[in-house]
């Protein structure tokens, strides 16, 4: 026989309490650390990244969250997000820092949860209570019939206690506020089903509506789960956008660099931003030549130059050489903050969407509390019989209770959110079909939503091989965006670098050096000695020949000009609203057959132009992936992201697009609008059924086998027409 092992006890308390003080201390020494990982699609993406990470010096665990296209990271409290930045990129990744502490949501979804909870319970009660029902219908009469109203009573009454508790207390708050909402017949017919039945039951009486009860509670709450179902738990892109926000900022005083939490700078600092970094106030810069990549914020596709006193914003991001700034606006002041309280705007105008189940619920709860009420005094009047009158009552509320509506719209919304998400659109909003079934106008970003926003080489060919080699050779010591472009064009076409000896990048101009003895150099046209260009060029001179110029385009994205021929063949008003430059914007516009369209225009200009085209009375989509469309994307009737946009732009949006592709779009317009059919069918549905019941159960017809009957019918049919979507 062999002993069992057990830990051994210590006498002193202090020595127990150690391994616990151990780990927390353990745990307290631990930094945690979140990045946004923007570019990420798949499980390969997450291991690939979690095993980069956790391989890092100092990395305790990595956990990446493919939905938040997030990572979490605990590490020793030396490690910053700077330090761990590299190595996602290393990976092949892009990586942004958050704030984590700005963030302030779990991912975990509690309240889906506790639904499926309750619908488990209520479900499990529902099957043992419809057996002892059988008995009862099949003429069980006297003791026997008593004692399985009263098994059913100890069954029904706990599961209903626990299970109907979300329509109790969201009646409860309705009523308090002095108005009324689905859920308030709801809970009524719940609780008057339960005491007329426990009622009867005490009096041996007929008829009990235990079964009633518990079905209606768990219908409703199936329709309930499927609402919930169609929704993303969604963070506040308010929120998301100050997450974005740098934490810390290198304050320079007495030409000593010290780091601070951005919370401390004041106007008139002096803050040192190097390359890569993040600008995190407001400024203007002292000292320093580099490019700022404002793709993020405007929508402009090329980095701008930047030179002592142009002006630059938070969130900005410093391409190629170090900069000195001196703070002109910080906190709340911020063009980040600014955009941020537009997102905050635009979404409480959101919010006043009122569904279709909604305004159905205000003409249907009173209408049922007044017919149940003339039903009682009607009976009451006619037989004198309280017992008979409040039975009558019950029967009433229990066979107009809107089990049906309730299930009218999250079965046609699970229905065809399915069949989207099949098709890579995710539906993030329980209310998004509805209003995207009403869309006339649909209005497009440029830079990351109609175009891949990577420069693509238009007139390679136009270069002799020599004039090639030594561009491959220049553009390999940039990291500019056409620098980049110009290298995997070359690379692609089987070009060898030159040999240019003392390469070097000027910040804010290009890249220069000497081959065989001669200068060459590419980058702007007035450093270069270039002409000047309508389309995106960068320059090529060699030595003191004639500078010659390679001109890009964006590279339209996947199904785009499909999705727009599709758009403006449904006779919907396509129009393309861009940060970029009128020439870029147009040129677009062109190729797609987009006739309106809006150039160089500012996150707040975007938002007003929606705002506009609404009080014109336009429906108006907004598809976009920047931070600076996440106002517009908040203010428009009904939004769409792609899934390589930025957090802020996916969390602000009520649709998501899986895929690289444009195409769903349109489809989504169909589907959208065969659901709104469907869910109005639905409606028609329940009104009908509640036309041919009420007068039975007005006329004392109604028995619990029918009330049931009469239940499961509508709610099956209902469930069975959202179905044809699919």
């Amino acid at each position: 026989m062999t002993a069992t092992m057990r830990p051994p006890v210590s006498a002193c308390p202090a020595c127990a309490a150690a391994p616990a003080a151990e780990a927390l201390a353990e745990q307290l020494s631990e930094t945690h650390i979140s990045l946004s990982l923007p570019t990420i699609h798949c499980a390969a993406c997450m291991s690939k990244i979690e095993r980069a990470l956790n391989a890092a010096p100092g990395v305790h665990k990595a956990r990446v969250n493919l939905t938040m296209k997030r990572v979490a990271i605990d590490a020793e409290p030396d490690l910053t997000a700077e330090d761990l930045i590299p190595v996602v990129e290393a990976a092949g990744y892009e990586a942004h820092e958050l704030d984590a502490t700005a963030l302030g949501v779990t991912a975990n979804d509690k309240a889906g949860r506790d639904l499926l909870m309750r619908l488990a319970v209520a479900g499990f009660a529902a099957m043992n209570v419809m057996l002892l029902s059988i008995a009862v219908w099949s003429g069980a009469e006297g003791a026997t019939r008593d004692l399985f109203h009263w098994i059913s009573a100890a069954i029904v009454l706990p599961a209903v206690a626990f299970s109907a508790q979300p329509f109790f207390r969201n009646a409860w708050t309705a009523l308090k506020a002095g108005s009324l909402n689905m859920d308030v017949p709801i809970s009524l017919a719940i609780l008057l089903a339960l005491v007329t039945s426990l009622w009867e039951t005490s009096l041996s009486g007929e008829h009990a509506y235990f079964d009633a009860a518990i079905a209606l509670t768990f219908f409703l709450l199936t329709g309930r789960y499927l609402d919930h179902r169609t929704r993303s738990i969604a963070r506040s892109a308010a929120q998301e956008l100050a997450a974005l926000e740098v934490p810390r900022a290198l304050r320079v005083v007495n030409g000593q660099e010290h780091k601070v939490a951005v919370s401390e700078l004041c106007v008139g600092d002096l803050i040192r931003l190097r390359p890569g970094a993040r600008m995190p106030v407001d400024g203007e810069i002292v000292e320093g030549a580099s490019e700022l990549d404002r793709s993020l914020l405007t929508g402009e596709t090329l980095p701008v130059q930047a030179l002592p006193g142009t002006r630059i914003s938070a969130g900005e991001v410093n391409l190629t050489g170090p900069l000195l700034i001196r703070a002109t606006a910080v906190g709340k002041d911020t063009s980040l903050q600014q955009m941020a309280d537009l997102v905050a705007v635009a979404e409480s105008g959101r919010s006043r969407y009122t569904s279709l189940a909604d305004r159905a619920a205000k003409l249907y709860a009173p209408g049922v509390h007044i017919l149940s009420a003339l039903a009682f005094v009607g009976w009451f009047l006619y037989s004198g019989d309280l017992r008979v009158a409040l039975n009558i009552a019950a029967a009433v509320l229990i066979i107009t209770c809107p089990c049906a509506l309730g299930l009218a719209v999250p079965a046609v919304t699970t229905a065809a959110s399915g069949r989207l998400f099949k098709k890579g659109l995710l539906i993030k909003s329980a209310t998004a079909l509805e209003r995207l079934a009403n869309v006339d106008t649909v209005v497009f970003d440029k830079t990351g939503t109609l175009t891949a926003g990577t420069p693509e080489v238009q007139n390679l060919g136009d270069f002799t091989r020599k004039d090639l080699e030594i561009t491959l050779a220049l553009a390999m010591g940039s990291s500019h965006p056409l620098s980049q472009a110009l290298v995997a064009a070359a690379q692609s076409a089987g070009i060898k670098p030159a040999k240019v000896e003392a390469i070097r990048e000027v910040p804010g101009h290009g890249t220069e050096g000497i081959w065989r003895g001669r200068q060459v150099r590419l980058g702007r046209a007035n450093w270069v000695g270039g002409g000047t260009s309508r389309q995106t060029a960068a320059w090529l001179r060699i030595d003191d020949n004639d500078a010659q110029a390679f001109f890009f385009a964006d590279r339209l994205r996947a199904g785009a000009e499909e999705a727009v021929r599709a758009l403006i063949q449904a006779e919907k008003r396509v129009i393309l609203m861009s940060g970029d430059t009128a020439p870029a914007v147009e040129d677009l516009a062109g190729r797609l057959g987009i006739q309106h369209w809006l150039a160089e225009a500012l996150p707040g200009d975007k938002a007003a132009r929606i705002e506009t085209l609404r009080k014109e009375g336009a429906k108006v989509l907004m598809v976009g992936d920047g931070l600076n469309d996440t106002a517009a994307l908040t203010a428009a009737d009904v939004s769409i992201s792609p899934a390589s946009a930025l957090d802020a732009a996916r969390v602000a949006s009520d649709i998501v697009l899986l895929g690289n592709s444009l195409a769903p779009i349109p489809d989504a317009l169909i589907t959208s609008g065969k659901a709104l059919r469907r869910i109005r069918e639905n409606f028609t549905i329940a009104t009908w059924y509640n036309v041919f019941a009420v007068p039975l159960a007005i006329a004392g017809l109604c028995s619990p086998l029918i009330a049931a009957l009469a239940m499961s019918a509508s709610s099956i049919t209902v469930s069975l027409n959202a179905l044809r979507l699919r």
